[in-house]
């Protein structure tokens, strides 16, 4: 009460008036539960709320709670919090070991779920009556022991308790959920908290997604700050581990229906399977629900510790919308007796506790009735116990909130013992002072394990977390079962567990539902971005050539090694075929067969020329050359072979320098024969200065010159960088083929360049001396015989270089077979025609005519 010192009637006068209304409102208004004692902690705890129409339609109650008002509805949930406080006092009052001959009171309040209801129980708190009157104490019999105060279940409320608290330096400690937002006033002290590790039940949710492959996720937080931080900490965890935020959702707390229950809100529930969602109050609880009651789209519901799912609504109703849906609670010590003592509880046993007659009337469908001004009770069940409520109506099972009261309560009186031990001398022990138990209470570890003992262990229990699935039982009962528990010692230390043979997925779900935003990429093909949406949306290409994809879902497709391919379906890589043109694959074998068989033609040329050597027609066209040219030809039919077989060291080299000097001594008699030919018919004019040169050694110089410049552009060749073997992997799908690299192409072309210039300046000689007179003449046939040897190498150059693999062998196999076979046939077909055919052509009569 405040005391005024002054003998002034007009003060006099206000200090009766204040009496007055003192008294007036006890005698209206309606009391909390208040038990004396040396000691008085007050509770402010959620019991009612009055819901508005469009929070209670008719359809979600069955026929037995339609009867009932909706003010109810919530309210035999929250009744085991103030329970859980009045048995932690007597419990404490029975402990010789704390607060030894001294006792423990209280003083409950109702603060319903409204800021303004929660500010004015917290003054009729310090009033001692409701309604309250501000700034002064009507029963100070009650508000003079208050030491402390236990309140809020949620961020809002509990800020407006500590407005009014903070006035008085009164201690509170809050049970609703951590908020970091509740430390950052600094126009309030902040109440205590109990801490909760947040980064435990950011991982527990995260290895649960990953456990069941869910990364696309929608999040429905409350629209506050404790909201606003588990959003940010969640998204960020989500992102880290590959996982996409499919919507977030902000909810106001008490206007949730007109910001839940929208069309966009709809879609987005529609498309997204998972929802973790994240709240602590009925009317976020029951806004959810209305959202979806028109509209069940078979949703897993993921919600923290601090959602209680079972709504004294219909629960077949429940189930369905929430059915298989899971929850995260924190690891609670068992309260030693606490389920005894609610088995116990009867309203004969505690009839001052105004609250019972409700719960009463709820769970044993007993309404109450006034009589003479007095609420009584009917007499159905006297002796009914709770334990025999349905699990909807009523769970033994202690709630996560009630074991933060039973642990709020020990603080206090563990503050409250440790700061009487400490008062000097002279100090009174029955006058508390209630900003003295600060100190006490921050050193104190809330949250942490109770026992009878001890009013405070060691163990942390904040980060083991327990996981419930709600499910349908066999007897037809709808329950939280455990299916499994994560353990968070640190980032690195987790220790995550989930019996899938426990779970059940309701009505929706034959199997594990999947949540995903783009199905899959099969094997063989990689994921790529959609433009504007998450990476978790993305469109499935097929693997780039020499990629291989064996597993789903890869953002990159794998690079087969140089000696292995992919496989048509492009999940695997396959070692590549080995390729070179051999003696046994068919075209190897046709053209052996053909290089031997004009090889042993231009032996029988040969031959038939060595027999007739002496005839008019053999000894004409310069046998000498003919002799040097037909084994030219035969040996550069031989060289062809060395192209076939596998590569090596020994067959690259000889192969281009046997080919190049063999080529060029070939090239060098059918210019020398040109020559002759030419020499040969200007010289028959006497005193002509041709005559000189019908040596046979001109023709021997002109077959030497040729070909040893050939043998020197093959020297530098060798000399500088010779042909070696190589291994071509990329040209031919899966194939890897063995060829002769050229070491230096420039030589390569040299040496058919310089061919080429042999091969012209013949065909440029021959064609001049194409009409000399006398019935045989050479220079036609040589004409045409460069004319078909510069045709096959020009169209060769073209040809080899578009060729790969072992038909690039083949193409200049053939060359070499084509324009020897030319100059084969179109010089010494002819002639042979000749010696076999036309006998009579063999007389030198015949010849020179």
């Amino acid at each position: 009460m405040k005391l005024l010192t002054t003998f002034s009637p007009l003060i006099v006068l206000i200090l009766f008036q204040d009496q007055i209304s003192c008294f007036y409102l006890t005698k209206s208004a309606s009391p909390g539960y208040y038990q004396d004692a040396d000691f008085v902690i007050g509770g402010l705890f959620s019991l009612r709320m009055t819901l508005g129409e469009h929070f209670k339609p008719k359809i979600l109650f069955t026929d037995k709670l339609d009867k009932l008002d909706a003010v109810y509805a919530d309210f035999t949930k929250h009744y085991q919090h103030m329970l859980a406080m009045v048995f932690s006092i007597e419990k404490i009052n029975k402990d010789p070991h704390i607060l030894s001959n001294m006792s423990l009171g209280f003083n409950l309040f109702n603060v319903d779920f409204t800021e303004t209801k929660a500010m004015e129980s917290s003054m009729a708190l310090l009033s001692g009556e409701s309604p309250p009157v501000p700034n002064y104490s009507c029963r100070p019999e009650k508000t003079d022991k208050l030491v402390a105060v236990i309140g809020g279940i949620s961020t809002a409320i509990s800020t407006q308790i500590s407005r009014v608290l903070s006035l008085y330096n009164i201690p509170q400690i809050s049970f609703a959920p951590f908020d970091q937002s509740l430390g950052a006033s600094v126009q309030l002290q902040s109440p205590y908290q109990f801490p909760v590790h947040n980064a435990a039940l950011y991982q527990g949710i995260i290895q649960l997604l990953l456990y069941f492959t869910w990364v696309w996720v929608g999040l429905v937080v409350p629209d506050d700050m404790r909201g606003e931080l588990f959003l940010r900490g969640i998204t960020e965890e989500m992102t880290n581990h590959g996982l996409c935020v499919a919507f977030s959702e902000k909810v106001t707390e008490f206007s949730a229906t007109e910001s839940v229950n929208s069309k966009r809100f709809m879609e987005r529930v529609r498309e997204t399977r998972v929802i973790v969602v994240f709240g602590d109050t009925h009317d976020f609880l029951i806004s959810v629900y209305l959202s979806i009651y028109y509209a069940s789209f078979g949703n897993v519901w993921i919600t923290t510790s601090d959602w209680y799912i079972m709504l004294p609504i219909e629960q077949n109703l429940v189930y369905r919308h929430f059915g298989g849906g899971l929850l995260f609670s924190f690891c609670m010590d068992e309260i030693l007796g606490f389920k005894a003592f609610l088995r116990s509880i009867q309203p004969r046993k505690y009839p001052r506790d105004i609250f019972i007659q409700d719960v009463w009337s709820i769970l044993f469908e007993c309404p109450y009735f006034d009589k003479d001004g007095v609420r009584e009770r009917s007499l159905c069940e006297p002796n009914g116990s709770l334990s025999t409520r349905p699990l909807h109506v009523w769970d033994m099972k202690t709630s996560p909130s009630s074991y933060k009261v039973h642990a709020a309560v020990y603080a206090i009186a563990q503050a409250l013992h440790e700061e009487l031990s400490v008062r000097v001398e002279g100090d009174s022990l029955r006058a508390p002072f209630p900003w003295k138990l600060h100190p006490f209470l921050q050193n104190s570890q809330l949250g942490q394990s109770i026992n009878e003992e001890n009013v405070v262990n060691k163990e942390v229990l904040a980060t083991k977390l327990d996981i419930f699935n709600y499910q349908s039982l066999k007897n037809g009962t709808k329950a939280q079962v455990k299916v499994g528990e994560f353990v968070f010692e640190s980032h690195s230390v987790q220790h995550f567990s989930l019996n899938e043979e426990l779970m059940s997925w309701g009505e929706h779900h034959n199997q594990t539902p999947s949540s995903v935003c783009s199905q899959s990429c099969p094997l063989g093909f990689r994921k790529t971005p959609v433009e504007g949406k998450p990476f978790c949306c993305f469109d499935c290409v097929p693997c780039s050539d020499g990629e291989i994809a064996n597993e789903t879902d890869m953002d990159q497709c794998i690079k087969c090694p140089e000696d292995q391919y992919p496989n048509k379906q492009r999940n695997q890589c396959l070692p590549k075929i080995i390729v070179f043109l051999s003696h046994e694959d068919t075209l190897g074998a046709v053209l052996v067969s053909l290089a031997i068989s004009l090889s042993a033609l231009s032996a029988m040329i040969l031959g038939l020329f060595i027999h007739y050597r002496d005839t008019p027609i053999v000894r004409a066209n310069n046998r000498n050359l003919s002799y040097l040219l037909l084994v030219s030809l035969k040996l550069c039919f031989f060289c062809s072979l060395i192209f076939i077989g596998q590569p090596t060291t020994v067959t690259c080299v000889l192969r281009q320098m046997i080919f190049g000097v063999v080529f060029s001594i070939a090239v060098s008699a059918v210019l020398a024969k040109t020559f002759i030919v030419v020499v040969a018919f200007k010289a028959i004019k006497p005193g002509n200065i041709l005559q000189m040169w019908m040596v046979t050694r001109l023709s021997n110089a002109i077959v030497c010159c040729g070909s040893i410049i050939q043998v020197c552009i093959c020297a530098v060749w060798l000399g500088t960088h010779p042909p070696f073997p190589d291994v071509d992997m990329q040209s031919e799908f899966g194939q890897i083929i063995l060829w002769c690299n050229e070491g230096s192409t420039l030589a390569f072309y040299c040496v058919l360049g310089y061919l080429g210039f042999l091969a012209s300046l013949s065909l440029l000689i021959a064609f001049l001396a194409r009409r000399l007179p006398d019935s045989f003449n050479e220079a036609k046939t040589i004409t045409f015989s460069m004319l078909v040897f510069c045709s096959v190498w020009i169209s060769f150059v073209p040809t080899y270089l578009s060729s790969k693999g072992k038909t690039m062998v083949a193409v200049e196999i053939l060359s070499i077979l084509a324009s020897s076979a030319g100059l084969l046939g179109c010089i010494f077909l002819p002639k042979c025609y000749v010696i076999l055919l036309k006998s009579d052509g063999l007389s030198r009569k015949k010849f020179f005519r």
